[in-house]
């Protein structure tokens, strides 16, 4: 099939500006492209608010400054910053590419930083405005190609793998499907080892739900996994009035009810959304809290896994979509990038976590889309989503998780990527992926992986080998982990 010729300067306003029929597409293509990559990614609405809105801080507050969840506000700020980011990519870069707050990264936002000792979550999405303003210099001054050779390629990739199988960990705790046995082992399975009550059966339906669209090639399979057993969840507490797991202080009194919401009909679908998130960010808050060279390595951490997330997904997107050039490098690239940096930013500045592109975009280029109108429309369909925030708040974990264990096994996918041969990798690759359930840190297997990294090569001569940002980075982890007996040694409480 031949390829149109390009636009002349003629045509409609939206031809002149996305050049449509020079990139090989029509408006119904576009049209229905951004369509398709709205409901592989819509799921995003609800599971983000389910992994950072339900966490607690260190000081006990949850986002929003309430005693409790308020979902509704962080989906509607979730939907908002994902509208508004990716029309930006859209309408500035000319690329069918969607962005949202980032999977993997709102769970270290939720895990690794809020919890940290007096940390709040706006001193956690503070740091989240600070990795992207830093992101945005690199990319304005070129300087990411530096940052991209520091890291080996395969490390990163462990750094993928480790939050998948963390996000997995999460999920079927959540659950309730793995629950902390008395005085055994870590964890044990259901209540008493085994599987009882209705909302665990409701969560196995599910997983099983997610795993069939999924391996059936139905997209969206995420989205209508999630609605669907949360419809079940529904019909199941109507019938059986199963009821919560804990009562209104919190304290555990149903281990065989529901996790986090009880699953009813909402009073109303549709509501004026709530953007009170937008603005709740301490920029330097982490700084006095703990310290600058551990704020700075978790800024670092962050930085990594967005800046190089990007990369490979604006790529993978241009190649399914046949757009790159003959060096592999899509179009208006340095659009793309500045605009991803600006989404990582405002997703902190909203208190919804970091944004970034999502290779879920793929979707809506395999129906044909090619320009950044299918991003607008992408971008539209997510702004309208925020009157639907009221939605969110009938979710029952058991509903949400199966969710998290498939996105856990698509993160998981990567580890072959590694070359387990090779020890000089495969065993700080190892320490990563493991560390990160297992100390429920994705920081803790990050800087393992990065300490040990830099160790095998000193204790096999090879100095030159590492380059210069992991040999800071190293020596700062090193201080990460040693600070409490450094202090010791220094006087200093």
């Amino acid at each position: 099939m031949s390829t149109p010729a390009p636009s002349s300067t003629g045509g409609s306003l939206l031809e002149r500006h996305f050049r449509i029929t020079q990139r090989g597409s029509t408006v119904g293509r576009e049209i229905r492209g951004g369509i398709a990559t709205f409901f592989t990614m819509a799921y995003i609405v609800v599971l983000n608010p389910l992994i950072i809105g339900t966490q607690e801080d260190s000081t006990g507050g949850f986002l929003g400054g309430g005693d409790a969840p308020n979902l509704a506000m962080v989906a509607a700020g979730t939907a908002l910053v994902a509208g508004v980011m990716t029309l930006l990519m859209g309408i500035v870069a000319n690329y069918p590419l969607a962005l949202a707050a980032g999977l993997g990264l709102n769970a270290f936002v939720a895990f690794g930083i809020a919890k940290l000792p007096e940390m709040t979550w706006a001193d956690a999405m503070g740091l989240i405005v600070l990795e992207g303003l830093i992101i945005l210099v690199l990319v304005l001054t070129g300087f990411r190609k530096a940052v991209l050779l520091a890291v080996p390629a395969p490390l990163k990739t462990a750094i993928s793998v480790g939050i998948g199988l963390f996000i997995t960990v999460v999920g079927l705790v959540d659950a309730g499907f793995v629950r902390k046995a008395e005085g055994g082992p870590l964890g044990e399975l259901g209540v008493g080892g085994f599987l009882a009550g209705w909302p665990l059966l409701v969560f196995v339906i599910g997983l099983f739900v997610i795993i069939t669209l999924h391996v059936r090639g139905v997209r969206g399979a995420i989205l209508y996994g999630i609605l669907g057993t949360t419809a079940l969840a529904i019909l199941v507490e109507a019938v059986f009035d199963v009821g919560s797991q804990t009562n209104a202080d919190g304290k555990l009194v149903n281990p065989t009810g529901w996790g986090l919401n009880v699953p009813t009909l909402p009073d109303s679908v549709v509501a004026a959304p709530d953007f009170g998130l937008l603005g709740q960010f301490n920029l330097l808050g982490s700084f006095d809290k703990i310290g600058i060279v551990s704020a700075m390595l978790l800024v670092f951490t962050i930085l990594l896994a967005d800046f190089f997330d990007t990369m490979g997904t604006m790529v993978a997107v241009g190649a399914e979509g046949d757009l790159l050039d003959e060096d592999g490098n899509p179009p208006n690239a340095q659009k793309i990038l500045v605009v991803d940096s600006l989404a990582a930013a405002a997703g902190g500045a909203a208190s919804v976590s970091s944004n970034t592109s999502y290779i879920e975009s793929a979707s809506g280029v395999g129906e044909g889309a090619r320009t950044g109108l299918a991003s607008v429309v992408t971008g539209i369909l997510f702004l309208l989503a925020t009157f639907l925030s009221p939605l969110v708040s009938i979710v029952p974990y058991e509903a949400a998780t199966p969710a998290l264990v498939l996105v856990g096994f698509l993160m998981m996918q990567q580890v072959k990527d590694i070359d387990w041969d090779d020890l000089e990798i495969a065993i700080p690759a190892f320490l990563t992926i493991i560390l990160m359930p297992f100390t429920y840190s994705i920081t803790a297997g990050i800087g393992a992986g990065f300490v040990s990294y830099v160790f095998i090569k000193v204790v096999r001569g090879r100095f030159a080998a590492v380059h210069p940002l992991m040999w800071l980075v190293g020596v700062l982890f090193v201080l990460y982990f040693g600070i409490d007996p450094i202090k010791g040694l220094l006087g200093v409480e």
